[in-house]
């Protein structure tokens, strides 16, 4: 069966590494601060200016005033800073964060991301995705597989406007989970009970498969 969203964000959250600064864009990508590994300590960034975020909060202790940069309202952790915006993508630009996690509209088998606008639809900005897909050392994005016309969204070339180019190194989607290579998709481990080829039949850009490909372990 393919993955939840929460599944998704539990997956993502074993790509943390202690010590890591993070950045987690609107959508799935918020709930990857629920699953941090029990003693790992890593510090999550939003760029409206918070360093130092933690989950979401229990219903009736929300706090109106502490919200990331979609307008969820969030908590702060022990230790955690607020600033200005400038201070926030200074971090950004100056390549301190060591993890992004993004969700997408199209992504291509060569790291290109879009994200940010679908042609005739009004948006109120592009955010800081551009300037996060250009400074992060690592990538990661989440997303569903395909479109609600069982369309792929793990294209050869993205036919929506790009916030990046070549920049992402890897996909969670709820079909499996993808490195970026030179060859195209690389299949690393499959949803429980998703075959390799239901993957391959709803991913349009190229795909490598090599050896028997695992379950996730959810």
């Amino acid at each position: 069966m393919a993955l939840t969203k929460e599944q998704m964000a539990q997956r993502i959250a074993r790509e943390l590494k202690d010590g890591y600064y993070v950045n987690l864009g609107i959508g799935i990508p918020t709930l990857v601060a629920n699953y941090v590994p029990k003693g790992m300590n890593v510090v999550f960034q939003s760029e409206n200016g918070i360093l130092g975020m933690g989950p979401f909060p229990y219903e009736g202790e929300e706090d109106a005033d502490l919200i990331n940069a979609g307008k969820q309202t969030v908590t702060l952790l022990p230790g955690s800073s607020i600033f200005d915006s400038a201070t926030s993508f200074a971090m950004i630009r100056g390549q301190h964060v060591q993890l992004t996690v993004l969700g997408a509209m199209e992504i291509s088998d060569t790291g290109d991301i879009a994200n940010w606008k679908i042609p005739g639809k009004m948006v109120k900005g592009m955010g800081g995705a551009m300037d996060l897909v250009a400074s992060a050392e690592n990538i990661i994005v989440v997303m569903m597989h395909a479109n609600k016309a069982g369309e792929s969204k793990l294209l050869k070339t993205c036919a929506l406007p790009l916030t990046g180019v070549k920049c992402v190194k890897k996909v969670v989607t709820d079909l499996g989970v993808f490195d970026i290579t030179p060859e195209g998709f690389r299949l690393l481990e499959r949803a429980p009970g998703v075959s390799v080829d239901e993957i391959k039949a709803k991913t349009e850009g190229r795909l490598v498969v090599v050896g028997e490909v695992p379950e996730m372990v959810v």
